[in-house]
């Protein structure tokens, strides 16, 4: 009897982690239009339409950012991603302007970064790995970012491809997805949910 018990307890402490490893998943764009986000003034590079949002530069090449209302401290971003016409350079920015994740060709470096995280001040700190090898350039790709207080992980279509720790990480902020500055691009979202941690 007492060791069915303590075996029954071992598997409810192995159910208990796991279910602290993998938040519950919220999708945070209903695929219909921009409620929960915080629209630009004059919004002409943000869409929804059919599960999709698009993000396109506008006519003056000027940037844009579309941020979360919520504000989140520790958590985790599931999001496709499908590269549409141009060079596409955009990102994923963790708690505010400071900090991102890099999708597709970064202006500083003149080339594919994607998975690799962007810090203000400093660039490009690390790169992430094996990209060219899973990065679909016609095809949705799933990105995932776990943003653990200063520890960034970044996955690319099921593949750990990043870890960094920031040592002037955020402690809360909004979640923001981007269209470059000084860029004739577009690119899709879908299927984008986050998981407090």
């Amino acid at each position: 009897m007492r060791v069915i018990i303590t075996t029954m307890a071992l598997v409810f402490a192995f159910g208990q982690a796991l279910q602290a490893q993998s938040p519950k998943m919220k999708k945070i764009f209903n695929g219909k239009n921009l409620e929960g986000w915080v629209v630009p003034e004059n919004n002409i590079w943000w869409s929804a339409n059919g599960g999709i949002l698009t993000a396109k530069s506008g006519p003056n090449k000027k940037g844009t950012l579309l941020w979360t209302e919520k504000q989140y401290k520790d958590f985790v971003i599931e999001a496709d991603f499908k590269f549409g016409h141009g060079t596409v350079d955009s990102g994923i920015f963790l708690r505010g302007i400071s900090q991102q994740i890099q999708i597709g060709i970064s202006g500083s470096m003149k080339r594919d970064m994607t998975g690799s995280p962007y810090i203000e001040g400093k660039g490009y700190p690390v790169e992430a790995k094996g990209i060219k090898e899973l990065l679909k350039m016609e095809d949705w790709n799933t990105m995932k970012v776990e943003a653990k207080g200063n520890v960034y992980k970044v996955w690319l279509n099921g593949r750990e491809v990043m870890t960094y720790t920031s040592d002037d990480a955020l402690e809360s902020g909004p979640i923001g997805l981007q269209v470059h500055q000084n860029n004739e691009m577009s690119i899709d979202f879908r299927n984008i949910k986050v998981g407090e941690l």
